[in-house]
């Protein structure tokens, strides 16, 4: 089942190549989307796939790139149609 969701990471995040790592995991694992910084300094994902994969990328989102130092993981289904074509870090 094909699932699209908005991951909203928090923590030290920003800054310690948390979206390099993500879009490397995202593309190793089959997921299209995206990656970018928020303001506030938390990370979004939106991620679409096969719900399993999701499911591998939202566990990993835990753990994220050796420097980062995640507290929160939010994950909400995403309702807006997908149209992605590749996993994108957006700037």
């Amino acid at each position: 089942m094909e699932r699209t969701v908005k991951i909203i990471v928090s923590g030290r995040v920003q800054g310690v190549a948390y979206r390099y790592y993500t879009r490397e995991k995202a593309l190793k694992i089959g997921l299209i989307g995206t990656v970018r910084n928020l303001p506030e300094g938390s990370v979004e994902i939106i991620a679409s796939g096969p719900l399993e994969l999701i499911e591998e990328l939202i566990s990993w989102a835990h753990q994220g790139s050796p420097a980062s130092n995640v507290t929160g993981v939010d994950v909400q289904e995403w309702g807006i149609k997908s149209d992605f074509h590749s996993f994108n870090i957006l700037r």
